[in-house]
């Protein structure tokens, strides 16, 4: 079989789980209902695989069709995008923009400039997702993707920026303050009840703790409370039930409106790396050269970087 009769097949394939019945895909394809199914039947055959679930009413996918499907779709992504890339019509910044963006960072730091770019260019149609896991750029088939971690060993397919590291500090409310003193130095910490940062794992965010020329240490301690989500955890301190330690864009309003102190001024620390990431192959396209500016200008907490 050749190419081109592959791709056919993952186009009606794709037609026909998007519209969930073989007439509202023929009609979107202007092909004969008898063609539509024909061509579903020789890709189960060909692939050895049942792709629908045959209701009376509606198509839905089996699990092997929603895998591949979401393979399809991919593929027939980076087809329009080789397409768009000879084109004169790529010259200006257009098309969709899968973008994801670590959970608070992104709605606290990212969202303002990402509006921003949207309002720029009405052509461009960004489809964002929000989540702290891992995401693989290529598998997922992103875009551009923002992360807080990791290192500079990323994969040779996956373009990278490093834009500065976090600053982290220590900080309570001063009502705490008020009841059990302030720290005075890295030792007193442990006196304290903590309000840490955990992990689905069960496990819990260290602190660093970076103290005079000494190294960087991770103290691993017992919370008082613990939170899988860095808001609620930036609450529970305000509301004056412990000490934590913060990146300072996480608790900036706090800081400038009094609920929160930084207790340890000598103790900050550099927190983990900010990157963007993106898929080599889509790095020339103009919409993705064009986002990545804007953020690079508008993200960056490290001039250096």
């Amino acid at each position: 079989m050749s190419a081109t009769e592959r791709l056919k097949g993952l186009e009606t394939f794709v037609a026909v789980a998007d519209a969930g019945s073989f007439t509202a895909a023929a009609t979107r394809l202007h092909l004969t209902n008898s063609a539509v199914g024909k061509a579903i039947a020789r890709l189960e055959e060909r692939l050895q695989k049942q792709l629908f679930e045959r209701g009376t009413r509606q198509l839905t996918l089996t699990d092997a069709g929603a895998t591949f499907h979401a393979s399809c779709l991919r593929i027939l992504d980076e087809v329009a995008l080789a397409e768009r890339a000879l084109s004169d019509e790529d010259t200006l910044p257009g098309g969709r923009l899968r973008i994801d963006l670590p959970a608070t960072f992104g709605r606290m730091k990212v969202l303002a400039p990402l509006l921003e770019f949207a309002a720029r260019h009405p052509h461009i149609t960004p489809h964002i997702s929000y989540t702290d896991r891992f995401v693989d750029v290529v598998e997922d088939g992103m875009d551009l993707v923002v992360r807080i971690g990791g290192d500079d060993a990323w994969p040779a397919a996956v373009g990278y920026r490093h834009l500065g590291n976090e600053e982290l500090i220590f900080c309570a409310a001063p009502a705490f303050i008020a009841r059990h003193g302030a720290p005075q130095r890295a030792a007193d910490l442990p006196q304290y009840d903590a309000i840490l940062y955990g992990r689905a794992d069960g496990s819990t965010q260290p602190w660093r703790i970076q103290e005079g020329a000494a190294p960087l240490a991770r103290q691993h301690i017992n919370g008082r409370m613990v939170f899988g989500q860095a808001e609620s955890q930036v609450a529970a301190v305000v509301a004056g039930l412990g000490l934590a330690q913060f990146p300072t864009w996480l608790v900036e309003p706090q800081i400038r409106d009094g609920s929160l102190v930084n207790i340890l001024p000598q103790l900050t620390t550099q927190g983990l790396p900010l990157h963007l990431l993106w898929q080599r192959s889509r790095e020339h396209t103009p919409k993705l050269q064009a986002l990545r500016a804007h953020f690079e200008a508008t993200l960056c907490i490290d001039p250096q970087a």
